[in-house]
């Protein structure tokens, strides 16, 4: 990996605790965010001083504003503003200044007066040994594509002059990033990295409140570094994310995070791809009213293994679809009257490998106690205290399957119409959202696709389905609304690596689900009702709608009605699926997958959401 760096503006707190945190976090060198050392109490001297205790260089010294383009009463003005950045800097010990292209003051705009002006700005610059990296604004007023300002550049012509290049203002713009080919290194002064989400609005507001780490977002970094790396470019590669949540959180873990993101974009630009996951290996949950959690599996049609012969957990199977249920009740369920799904198992085709690739990314590990004669099953931590298990792929039953108890002479081996786990939706902490993305895209190379926004009576929920190219293995990403829980701190679980009672009262808040992949889904649910479970209830109006959409054929929506079974269909084909009632918060799901459909039937989550809701207030 190349040198790397972090600009202060990224992290939260005060300007000392931002250059610990990036120390810690390991990053090489920051980019010092004006506003911060204004607010320090640090002089340039000290901060300095810090930046060498700590290991780190002080690379970049931002941002002056609307210095080019101007009458030249004001330009002189504007010089004088400058030299005094020159002065502070040689203070600081920093050598670099980015140079954002006018947005404000330039008003009759001529390339020739632009250019003499960034020269005479270079040439004061060199008397102080200062070099400028002029950066195209997304929204400049006149310079907002790199191919301008390269070419402004190009005509001062000097050597103390060069570019920054940002992917948040060159990909918000859809910039073709092959004309990097056309820029010596040599002028490519500095490389700013942010990743976002693809958004439809104006791209100010968007820059200022929506970027997030590269892996977190839909840009197309990869092709972006592989580009500016033929140029030659051998320079700091910087983080430079404006985040409304950064903002909020603890700056240490937002640096690890920030690492980890620079991580997987040397990775991903180099072909390193992880090996991805093959299939599901189980789910466990953990209720505060397990009898229920069973209750429920029994009805849907799982055949109970027995208990695990040293742990407080049963086995719950059909077909290849496992659960683990948890009889180990933690307080903050039995205060919430929750349940969580506590870990879910993956099958991966080099359990170790994928652990020591979770070490290199400094994910912490989830512990399991083992005896002597017990699988070892390697585990790792996601952001949001889910623990993800490893086992190797196979298409047998697991070893670990053996260490539960033997079904009784003749009990049934489960529903045979259920053939395994479809997908598994988690709720999201609302400030470690965008990390959860992260963490399934850098450790199992996971997609992630287009993210929806569903409407629900407690507002809008935010949908990120993160999965591998063939289906094998999807996990929704469902984010937390940020009001759900007032009380809820910003603060991370502990470093060791164990969820805190918050971060397990949180999730215990919010409903999430295991979706069995069934073959007739309608057939599982009239089984299941004459087992007397109690389906999750769709209104008349649902099936009213289905009719108008789709002109179903009336005995086919009689028997959706019937068994409310919810239906989707595009041009792959057709999605049947129905949903429990809550045990907790924790919900089961049976779908049916006809032809090449690939959604989730996203149409039917608000008449879920809302049957929820209602029966919550019950």
């Amino acid at each position: 990996m190349q040198k790397t760096s972090i600009a202060t503006v990224c992290l939260a707190g005060t300007l000392e605790e931002k250059m610990r945190a990036a120390a810690e976090a390991g990053f090489h060198g920051i980019e010092v965010f004006e506003p911060d050392l204004v607010a320090s109490p640090l002089s340039p001297e000290q901060v300095r001083d810090l930046a060498e205790e700590l290991g780190l260089t002080l690379d970049l010294y931002q941002p002056f504003r609307d210095l080019e383009g101007v009458p030249e009463e004001q330009f002189q003005q504007n010089l004088r503003r400058l030299e005094a950045k020159f002065q502070l800097m040689q203070r600081l010990g920093v050598d670099l200044i980015l140079l954002c292209s006018n947005v404000g003051t330039a008003t009759n705009w001529e390339d020739p007066v632009a250019v003499e002006q960034l020269r005479r700005a270079a040439d004061l610059a060199a008397e102080y040994d200062v070099r400028i990296a002029y950066e195209a604004l997304a929204w400049g007023r006149f310079v907002n594509t790199y191919e301008h300002s390269w070419s402004l550049v190009q005509q001062a012509d000097r050597p103390n002059l060069g570019l920054c290049l940002d992917s948040f203002h060159i990909l918000s713009r859809r910039g073709d990033v092959t004309g990097f080919r056309d820029i010596p290194g040599e002028k490519v002064f500095f490389v700013q990295m942010a990743d976002a989400p693809l958004l439809l609005m104006d791209v100010l507001s968007w820059s200022r409140h929506h970027r997030n780490f590269p892996g977190e977002g839909g840009f197309d970094l990869v092709t972006f570094m592989r580009e500016l790396y033929a140029t030659g470019y051998t320079g700091p590669v910087s983080l430079e994310v404006f985040s409304d949540v950064y903002r909020q959180t603890e700056s240490v873990r937002t640096a690890r995070e920030a690492m980890r993101s620079l991580q997987w974009l040397d990775d991903a630009q180099s072909g390193d791809v992880p090996a991805r996951p093959t299939g599901w290996d189980f789910a466990e949950v953990r209720a505060a009213e397990p009898a229920d959690l069973v209750e429920v599996l029994t009805q849907l049609g799982f055949a109970d293994r027995g208990r695990h012969r040293t742990k407080d957990v049963h086995l719950f199977a059909a077909g290849d679809a496992r659960v683990v249920t948890n009889d180990r009740a933690e307080a903050p369920l039995e205060h919430a009257g929750g349940s969580v799904i506590a870990s879910v198992g993956l099958q991966v085709p080099d359990p170790r490998s994928t652990a020591e690739h979770a070490r290199d990314l400094h994910f912490p590990k989830a512990w399991r106690a083992n005896r002597a004669d017990e699988m070892v099953l390697r585990g790792v931590q996601a952001p949001d205290g889910t623990e993800v298990f490893l086992a190797p792929s196979t298409a047998a039953a697991p070893q670990w399957v053996g260490e539960y108890g033997s079904r009784a002479e003749g009990e049934t081996a489960g529903d045979d119409l259920i053939l395994g786990i479809d997908h598994v939706n988690l709720a999201q902490p609302w400030q470690w959202f965008e990390e959860g993305v992260l963490f399934y895209r850098s450790l199992f190379g996971l997609e992630a696709q287009v993210s929806n926004d569903v409407a629900s009576p407690q507002g809008l929920v935010r949908s990120e389905v993160m999965r591998t190219p063939d289906g094998a293995v999807r996990i929704p990403l469902n984010l937390i609304p940020h009001g759900l829980d007032p009380g809820r701190s910003a603060e991370p679980r502990s470093l060791s690596g164990h969820v805190d009672h918050d971060e397990l009262r949180l999730k215990a808040a919010y409903p999430q689900h295991v979706a069995f992949l069934s073959s007739d889904a309608v057939e599982v649910a009239r089984r299941a009702r004459g087992r007397g479970l109690r389906m999750l209830p769709v209104p008349s109006n649902y099936y009213e709608d289905l009719a108008a959409r789709f002109n179903l054929d009336e005995g086919f929506l009689a028997e959706l009605r019937e068994n409310d079974v919810m239906y989707d269909r595009d041009e792959g084909g057709e999605f049947l699926h129905f949903y429990t009632r809550t045990v907790g918060t924790v919900f089961f799901e049976v779908v049916e997958r006809r032809g090449g459909y690939e959604g989730y039937g996203a149409g039917s989550a608000p008449v879920r959401l809302a049957a929820q809701y209602d029966l919550d207030r019950q």
